[in-house]
């Protein structure tokens, strides 16, 4: 229910109307194999009815008991042990194994590389890793092959093809531990506010409770069906998702990729009742020659975010499918959402905020230097505090990143306004991450990939604008001035694919002389993306090798 408030500051006070439920994941999942035992928990949404496997609550936690088992043979509580895999119901049944048996699950995007995939691992010090056998035509039990030696506490890995010998080596006479609710459940990786990726600790209370408040926000029905491709690697798709749709005591449809036909058919056949979509995923849906042949009349409500969605996209959704729809804020740090609109919000107001808090939290727009509320309407940094705020970045010191303050504040790095009602409006961010199609992308890596090569001086990478991703990387170089040959852009846009996932690679390609700097000598990134605006800098052509390419300029000249 909307809060009705008049508010004379930038500061929203916690909302002590609801109760934060002190439970784990395992205790959540016991409490339903109780209550609803013979109802269906888990769908995986295979393309074909026929193949698609069905778990009930009571199956569910049996199967996620056994696996606690197997996992405890060869792992202490409170270990790591990473999942390197698309979506599966493996993922699924791994993620509340490894939180019955007190382990801490470090979520790796299956599209990782080498030098992303040992840094995750490394920095995690992951005692153990399940993955798949490929994903986009990379072997990944290769590559981690190769790794094995520069990770000397990985002691076990297990491809999912082995899957069953795993299951069947559980013994049942192992004792669970008793979890608390304040634990650690999981580490993912995210940017922090500055340099390589980092490990967010989130816990127990966290994911659970940020996961019911936004399926309550939403509207989401007692025991209705929630449809997802969100990547479960994400705290959007294995918290968010997945237990927004648990806390309802529902079903949760996962599909292992994103597919838009097979998304309508599966809200069609298994009478859907909510869909969690980024905007790209939206437009798909709405564009699929296969919609208007599909019986969606379940369909009541839709989540959406990780980037701006459109009042004509709002709008769109909402009466091509005759459904509502509500915007999410949120982050890693603080285990999902942490500001969200109303479903009965006007398709402006939802295009143009990113809602109240959430339930139980703190929030105030705090002058980034000072921590000092700010006036209504004035714009300042995203300031939370409650039960929603990670544990801390893995294995740094307390404070080290500047991330948490001593009195429980978490430092979100973005910019935004608040209004009387408690509507935030976001208008920017203090960090230069890249929101391309709800992923987060983090400049710093990209540019220390770049400035590897040897013919490159310096490296900006920006986000641009753009109508299906939100935006898309864009890489601003200097060249170095005797470089001999001058590289092709193709040949740049290969360095990068060869190190980093395919989402990270730089699609659009600019050249300067010199970098328009700071005084204190940084670049000025708001000015390379104004000097793209006004057409003062122009991207050079990037024509794949086989089809030819477009004449380059020279390389002492930019490129304008």
């Amino acid at each position: 229910m909307r809060r009705e408030v008049r508010l004379s500051e930038s500061f929203w006070a916690a909302d002590a109307s609801q109760q934060v439920w002190e439970l784990s994941l395992g205790g959540l999942l016991r409490q339903l194999a109780r209550e609803v035992p013979e109802r269906t928990a888990l769908v995986e949404g295979t393309p074909e009815p026929a193949a698609r496997r069905r778990w009930t609550y009571r199956q569910l936690l049996d199967s996620a008991e056994t696996v606690a088992r197997a996992l405890l043979r060869r792992f202490e509580p409170g270990e790591r042990v990473a999942v390197w895999s698309a979506n599966s119901a493996e993922w699924v049944l791994l993620q509340h194994g490894a939180a019955m048996a007190g382990l801490v699950l470090v979520t790796i995007n299956p599209a990782y590389l080498a030098s992303e995939l040992r840094h995750v691992l490394a920095t995690s010090r992951a005692a153990g890793i399940f993955h798949s056998g490929r994903y986009r035509g990379n072997d990944m039990g290769a590559m981690l092959a190769g790794l094995r030696a520069e990770l000397p506490e990985l002691r076990e890995v297990f491809c999912f093809s082995e899957w069953p010998a795993f299951v069947a080596s559980s013994d049942p006479a192992i004792e669970l531990p008793v979890v608390d609710p304040a634990s650690m459940i999981q580490i993912q990786f995210t940017s922090g506010t500055t340099g390589k990726p980092k490990g967010a600790c989130l816990h127990h209370r966290g994911v659970v409770n940020a996961s019911r408040f936004g399926a309550m926000r939403v509207g989401f029905p007692e025991g209705g069906v929630w449809v997802s491709a969100m990547p479960l690697f994400h705290v959007g798709g294995c918290a968010g998702s997945e237990l927004g749709a648990f806390s309802q005591r529902g079903t949760f449809v996962m599909q292992p990729a994103f597919d838009a036909a097979v998304m309508l058919a599966l809200i069609e056949s298994e009478r859907g009742n909510h869909v969690h979509a980024v905007p790209t995923m939206l437009v798909a849906l709405l564009d699929h020659p296969e919609r208007p042949k599909r019986d969606l009349r379940s369909l009541g409500t839709f989540m959406s975010g990780g980037s701006t969605v459109p009042a004509n996209l709002v709008r769109h959704v909402c009466e091509t499918f005759d459904a509502k729809l509500t915007i999410t804020f949120g982050q890693t740090e603080l285990n999902g959402v942490i500001c969200q609109t109303f479903p009965d919000d006007p398709p402006q107001q939802q295009a143009s905020t990113i809602g109240q808090p959430a339930p139980c939290m703190e929030v105030k727009i705090a002058d980034p230097a000072t921590g000092r509320v700010l006036p209504l309407d004035t714009q300042g940094e995203i300031w939370a505090r409650g039960y929603q705020t990670m544990l801390g970045y893995f294995d740094m010191p307390e404070g080290a990143d500047g991330a948490l303050t001593a009195d429980g504040w978490l430092k979100t790095g973005d910019q935004a306004t608040m209004d009387a009602e408690g509507y935030l409006r976001i208008t920017g961010r203090l960090k230069d991450a890249i929101i391309r199609g709800g992923e987060n992308i983090y400049p710093r890596e990209i540019e220390e990939v770049l400035c590897a090569h040897p013919a490159i001086s310096q490296a900006s990478v920006i986000g641009l604008p753009d109508e299906k991703w939100g935006e898309v990387v864009a890489a601003v170089l200097r060249l170095q001035p005797d470089a001999s040959p001058v590289p092709a852009t193709e040949e740049l846009h290969a360095w990068c694919r060869a190190r980093l996932a395919a989402y990270k690679t730089p699609v659009r390609w600019f050249y300067v002389d010199a970098f328009p700097l700071t005084a204190s000598g940084k670049i000025q990134k708001f000015a390379l993306r104004d000097m793209i605006g006004d057409a003062r800098l122009v991207a050079e052509p990037f024509v794949k090798p086989e089809t030819g390419r477009a004449p380059r300029p020279r390389a002492d000249q930019p490129a304008i």
